[in-house]
C-alpha cells in the first residue's frame, strides 16, 4: 500500500543544514501495523510528516525520495491530489492536540469538518457520525462536547478528540504518532483496542510512533528502529525482541523498566545523539556504543542487511560481529 524509498528531509537553519531523515527506506502493507521507535530527534515524527508534506517550509524541505501510495508518489504529485489523500485515505493523529486544535473553533467544527470536505455529508448526518467517534474514544456528553472549545477540555480529552478525527473517515493508512502518551492506562488499552479494531474492520495499515516498547510489543506486526534520521534494524517484531542485532536497539530494550528488578538502578544509553548538522561518517552510533571496543565503525552511512529473513539492520561491524551474550524477550 505504502513504500517510501530513500526519504531525505533536511532543515535548513543559520547555524547549519540539519539531517533530520537521511535517506530511509520502508513499507506497509494494507492490514499491517509498522511500529517506529528511537528516541527523540531520531526523526520518527519527521519522517511521517514528511509523507504528507506538513514539514514547515522554510526552513524544512523534502530534497530526495519517493512515498508511493495507491500508485501515487505523495512527495511529487499536486497540491491538489494531495489534499483528496491527506484527512481521508491517510489520516494522522498528532502528537500534541494543543497545537493541533483550533482554539477558535469548536470540537463539533472540527471533528466534522473532513466529513464535509471528503464525504459531503449533511449537517444532520456529520453530527451523528461526530458523536458515535467521540463515543467510540471514551467521551461522554457528545451532544456538549461538540460544542465545546479545546481550552475548555483536558489534556487527554483533547488528545481523544485528536484520535476521534483521525478515525471517522475510516482512513486506509493511520499514522499514529504517540497517541496514547497522554492517556491513563484503562483509556490508553481502549484506544489501542479501537485502532485493533479499525485495523481489522478494514484491513487498515497502520504507521505507529512511540516511546513505549512494551506498546509496541503488543500491536505491531514489524517494527523499525530509527537513530540520527536512519533506520538502524527493522524485523518482526517476535524476531526484534528475541534476537535485538543492533546495539541501539539492545540498548534501548535494557533501559526497559519492565525487564528491570523492583528497586533495580534503571539502565541508561550514556553520552548524547550526534549533530545532525554535521556529516556523520560511519556508523551514527558508534560514539555511545558500548560494544564498539576498538571496533573499525566505518568511514561511511553502514547499509541495511539481511541478518535473517525479513531482519536488516545497519552493516557496521559492531552490530554484525558482536554476539551478544543476553537478548531480551518480550
Amino acid at each position: 500500500m505504502l513504500e517510501v524509498k530513500d526519504l531525505k528531509t533536511y532543515f535548513y537553519t543559520r547555524n547549519g543544514v540539519y539531517r533530520a531523515v537521511e535517506g530511509i527506506s520502508f513499507s506497509v502493507k494494507r492490514g499491517e501495523v509498522l511500529g517506529i521507535v528511537g528516541e527523540s530527534g531520531s526523526g520518527k515524527s519527521v519522517s511521517q510528516y514528511s509523507l504528507l508534506r506538513l514539514i514547515p517550509s522554510p526552513p524544512g524541505r523534502i530534497v530526495g525520495g519517493t512515498a508511493t501510495f495507491d500508485g501515487v508518489d505523495l512527495l511529487n504529485c499536486s497540491q491538489a491530489e494531495l489534499q483528496k489523500i491527506r484527512g481521508k485515505k491517510i489520516s494522522m493523529i498528532f502528537q500534541d492536540p494543543m497545537t493541533c486544535l483550533n482554539p477558535y473553533m469548536t470540537i463539533g467544527e472540527q471533528i466534522m469538518e473532513p466529513l464535509f470536505i471528503h464525504d459531503k455529508l449533511s449537517k444532520e448526518e456529520a453530527v451523528k457520525k461526530a458523536k458515535n467517534a467521540l463515543e467510540e474514544v471514551g467521551i461522554q456528553d457528545t451532544l456538549n462536547r461538540l460544542k465545546s472549545y479545546p481550552h475548555e477540555l483536558s489534556g487527554g480529552m483533547r488528545q481523544r478528540v485528536m484520535i476521534a478525527m483521525a478515525l471517522i473517515t475510516e482512513p486506509e493508512l493511520l499514522i499514529a504518532d504517540e497517541p496514547t502518551t497522554a492517556l491513563d492506562v484503562t483509556v490508553q488499552a481502549q484506544i489501542l483496542d479501537l485502532i485493533k479494531a479499525l485495523q481489522k474492520k478494514k484491513n487498515t495499515g497502520v504507521i505507529f510512533i512511540t516511546h513505549d516498547l512494551g506498546v509496541i510489543a503488543g500491536i505491531a506486526d514489524r517494527v523499525m528502529v530509527m537513530y540520527a534520521g536512519q533506520v538502524v534494524e527493522t524485523a518482526p517484531t517476535a524476531q526484534l525482541f528475541e534476537k535485538p542485532s543492533h546495539p541501539y536497539t539492545r540498548a534501548l530494550l535494557s533501559s526497559s523498566p519492565a525487564l528491570h528488578a523492583r528497586g533495580e538502578r534503571l539502565k541508561t544509553i550514556s553520552g548524547l545523539p550526534p549533530d545532525l548538522s554535521k556529516e556523520i561518517k560511519g556508523c551514527a552510533f558508534a560514539d555511545r556504543c558500548p560494544e564498539r571496543n576498538d571496533r573499525n565503525c566505518g568511514s561511511e552511512n553502514p547499509k541495511l542487511v539481511e541478518l535473517y529473513k525479513d531482519h536488516f539492520v545497519a552493516n557496521c561491524e559492531a552490530c554484525i560481529h558482536h554476539s551478544p551474550s543476553n537478548t531480551s524477550k518480550a
